[in-house]
């Protein structure tokens, strides 16, 4: 292959590929925009792992867009070359061309990193999304002696995966996503999880103050304070150790264990409980 027919097949398939990529990205922006409010938005609640779901939509979108601008690339480089497209730069400098060339390396390096980061982003977007989701069926099972289930709940502070609601109390249920091994054992130690021999930690100071700014509101809807106990679910993993009292640490095998952890100090009153239910259900409705 000679200069001017690489730079001038590389040229004409770059550009008909970044006019493709444009094409495809506006329709996605404009196909998320038109026609994104759902029908019936005030009967619908969010689901579990709702803005993982979300994500991982968006992400899914976008590595697909990556993936048909390569295969464009290939097919219209390989067109462009037979179809002598090096009359383009017939005449030009050495120089430029290989200037050219870089350039247009450059590009496609920075094209495949941001691929090779989405498709690592959408890894753990779904790893994620399965752990709530996991999370969020199991919780459905207890909620007819528990209370009621609510999902992605916005605080002040920051998101709640899931919350219960009954007469035992409140229940805020975080959940950690991390791939389980051979030897999956999870132990809670002050504010940090430690993931068996791993040496992964994971620190729920975030946690704590997400249900720190739940129970301010609490607070302030019913003029009492409401305490929102902390369950710390890790889908896949062995509980090793119950070692602290401020939080419950489970997977999604033995969650049913919050229904035995309350304490009559926590329990609310039947007013409290609808008042939380309304706050709760008008924040949880389904918005795009």
């Amino acid at each position: 292959m000679d200069i001017e027919g690489i730079s001038g097949a590389a040229t004409v398939a770059l550009t008909c590929t970044l006019v493709f990529v444009v094409i495809a990205k506006s329709w996605q922006l404009i196909n998320r925009s038109v026609g994104s409010h759902p029908s019936f938005s005030d009967s619908i609640m969010r689901e579990a792992a709702q803005r993982f779901r979300e994500e991982v939509e968006r992400l899914n979108s976008s590595q697909s867009t990556y993936l048909g601008a390569g295969v464009v690339f290939v097919v219209l480089f390989i067109s462009a070359y037979v179809l002598q497209a090096r009359q383009l730069f017939v005449g030009y400098p050495a120089w430029q061309l290989h200037l050219l060339l870089a350039a247009l390396c450059a590009g496609a390096v920075l094209v495949l990193v941001r691929l090779c980061r989405t498709v690592i982003t959408r890894h753990r977007v779904k790893l994620r999304r399965d752990a709530n989701i996991a999370i969020g069926h199991q919780l459905h099972k207890l909620a007819t002696g528990v209370g009621q289930t609510y999902h992605d709940v916005s605080t002040d502070a920051g998101i709640i995966d899931h919350i219960i609601v009954g007469k035992n109390g409140a229940y805020a249920v975080s959940v950690v996503a991390e791939p389980s091994g051979k030897k999956g054992d999870v132990t809670l130690i002050n504010n940090e999880l430690h993931f068996g021999e791993t040496g992964k930690t994971h620190s729920i100071v975030s946690t704590n103050a997400n249900i720190a700014s739940l129970e301010r509101e609490f607070r302030r809807l019913l003029d009492h304070r409401v305490r929102v106990r902390s369950v710390i679910a890790v889908p896949g993993w062995t509980i090793d150790e119950q070692r602290s009292d401020e939080h419950l640490l489970v997977n999604e095998k033995n969650l049913a264990m919050l229904s035995g952890w309350k304490d009559q100090a926590d329990f609310l009153l039947d007013e409290d409980v609808d008042a939380i239910h309304q706050l709760l259900t008008t924040r949880c409705k389904l918005r795009r």
